[in-house]
């Protein structure tokens, strides 16, 4: 545990570090500086967001990007804005967190057996990262895997953190994403697809809160030590 946190931590400083895409790193410096008039005022984060969770995790969530206003702003992912509103009352009624609502760094969020993280680590322009951004990201969550050991399933959000995830296995050729989808890697673990939280896909009905839970309870399952 102790060699996780030491690893998960310099993973952590570098990624906070992190310049190499400089579209992105103009991007979230111009969200922070154009922020609507509901956060006129704070003080935004505005930097590459590191992974967050239980270095004990068991399971693996991997989102898309930050969002401009969510974590871009409370630099932490998956934190105040719609999608993480929804994962966080899922992970909080399949027992992954300690409370239903995710705000700010400083509100007492607390994840047990999972781990957090985005494909890119920054919030891009219309939610679009490229190729490249992503290529340049993939070793950090890499470096995060490599420090969780104990980490037996990755739940990929959306087919953009889907295809991260195959690509960083080395998976030729890729499975195809769908809702549900599930599939055993070259590193052993298995991989589940679920559609991403976002705003355009819980409006929709194309995601809805029984499909989310369906979802981490079946990672639940798979996460679970053997009995005895």
């Amino acid at each position: 545990m102790v060699g996780s946190e030491a690893a998960l931590g310099r993973t952590e400083r570098q990624v906070v570090a992190c310049v190499r895409c400089p579209r992105l790193v103009a991007w979230r410096q111009e969200a922070a500086r154009q922020a609507p008039a509901r956060f006129a005022g704070e003080e935004y984060w505005a930097r590459p967001l590191p992974g967050f969770g239980d270095p004990a995790a068991r399971l693996y969530v991997l989102g898309l990007a930050p969002a401009a206003h969510g974590g871009n702003r409370t630099g932490r992912s998956f934190t105040g804005d719609a999608s993480g509103d929804w994962l966080i009352r899922a992970m909080y009624r399949t027992g992954y967190a300690n409370r239903p609502v995710s705000l700010h760094r400083g509100d007492g969020l607390r994840l047990t057996g999972v781990w957090i993280a985005s494909a890119v680590r920054c919030a891009p322009p219309e939610n679009r990262p490229t190729s490249a951004e992503r290529d340049n990201c993939l070793p950090y969550v890499t470096a995060e895997l490599d420090a969780l050991k104990d980490v037996t399933v990755i739940l990929a959000l959306g087919a953009f953190a889907w295809n991260a995830a195959c690509l960083q296995a080395g998976i030729r050729p890729r499975p195809a994403f769908r809702h549900g989808a599930e599939f055993r890697r070259p590193d052993g673990r298995i991989q589940l697809g679920c559609y991403h939280p976002s705003r355009q896909n819980t409006a929709t009905g194309r995601l809805t809160e029984p499909m989310l839970d369906t979802v981490f309870r079946r990672a639940s399952e798979l996460t679970a030590p053997p009995p005895g």
